[in-house]
């Protein structure tokens, strides 16, 4: 298999996880120390690693990494497009230099991943291409819109994608993994303008359980695979009632990004390069939330026993009640004109 943004966060654990399963793994990232450290955990495992380091912003530097790790390791089977990068400021301070390096790293560097992959797959007509979506995919929220139009790109283009592979009968399959909110480091080097850091919007889940979803979703036909019930929540409140949730964000959106914590307006980030950290320039996969994150998910659990169809109802019923929900406790509220 293969992941893009292997060396740290959901990367790293998903590395971790496949490796365990008995893959050998093409590591993609900037960061040479964290694709090191993540090269040495899949040796560890009795399987080979390749690691090449690659900005997937770089349409050639990705196809020229897809090259060189099948003749490493053989014919991918797996290919994970997982690699972000963002920026946490309102959109009135965002330059169109950090716009387009978001949209560059976190929609075309999927692009570019899948068109590496399918170039491969096709002529074998066997193969998965697993995108790293969001529940942000679906519903935006403050402070984030160059990261959440990048993840909603990425469903129009996985869409179109899955229709030509069914009207050409294609037995490549492609998925979609819509993530929850993860600890991951990206919070610790993520460029931010916030007058506080940045946090994950609770509940929070490990990148362990991220990581178990993309291993079912490249091992189970599913168009796409939803983790945690927050992001069934976003996602259906959004199809249900998105003008409720635009209210709602705009008065709950900003401080629930943010911990207590003042924000270093001079720390480094990693949007145009990577950055070292506590381990050289080695993240490993948790952030800094680990006292409050799950290491579970009851609904993952249940995506991986009952079959999709059923589980679309359950997760609209379960959506509409926490949207009914939420809805009733919003409603003593002052109204905001529209």
């Amino acid at each position: 298999m293969v992941i893009t943004g292997a060396s740290a966060g959901i990367g790293r654990a998903t590395v971790r996880r496949f490796a365990a399963d008995g893959y050998d793994v093409g590591l993609i990232a900037r960061g040479k120390d964290g694709l090191n450290a993540a090269a040495s955990e899949v040796m560890q495992e009795g399987r080979r690693a390749f690691v090449v380091p690659c900005d997937v912003a770089d349409a050639e530097a990705v196809e020229n990494a897809a090259e060189r790790i099948e003749n490493e390791l053989g014919q991918i089977d797996v290919w994970v497009n997982n690699a972000m990068v963002s920026v946490f400021s309102p959109i009135a301070e965002m330059t169109a230099d950090e716009f387009k390096r978001v949209t560059e790293v976190t929609y075309l560097g999927y692009v570019y991943g899948t068109l590496s992959a399918l170039r491969r797959m096709r002529s074998r007509n066997r193969g998965t291409i697993v995108q790293v979506g969001s529940a942000l995919a679906y519903r935006s929220i403050p402070l984030q819109s160059a990261y959440c139009a990048a993840k909603h790109a990425i469903i129009g283009f996985t869409d179109s994608l899955r229709c030509e592979l069914i009207h050409d009968q294609s037995d490549v399959h492609v998925t979609v993994v819509e993530m929850p909110a993860v600890n991951t480091p990206q919070f610790s080097w993520v460029k931010s303008r916030l007058p506080n850091k940045a946090q994950p919007v609770p509940p929070i889940f490990q990148p362990e359980v991220a990581a178990d979803a993309i291993y079912f979703a490249a091992h189970h036909c599913r168009r796409e695979v939803w983790v945690g019930y927050s992001a069934v929540k976003a996602i259906i409140g959004q199809k249900i009632a998105p003008g409720f949730a635009d209210h709602y964000l705009a008065k709950n959106g900003f401080v629930s990004q943010q911990t207590s914590e003042p924000q270093d307006a001079d720390a480094p980030h990693n949007l145009w390069s990577p950055v070292d950290g506590p381990g050289g320039g080695d993240y490993g996969a948790h952030g800094s939330f680990d006292e409050r994150a799950r290491s579970y998910s009851p609904l993952l659990s249940l995506v991986e026993t009952i079959p999709g169809r059923q589980l679309t109802m359950i997760g609209v019923g379960l959506g509409f009640a926490a949207l009914v929900g939420t809805s009733l406790l919003a409603s003593n509220s002052k109204r905001t004109r529209c």
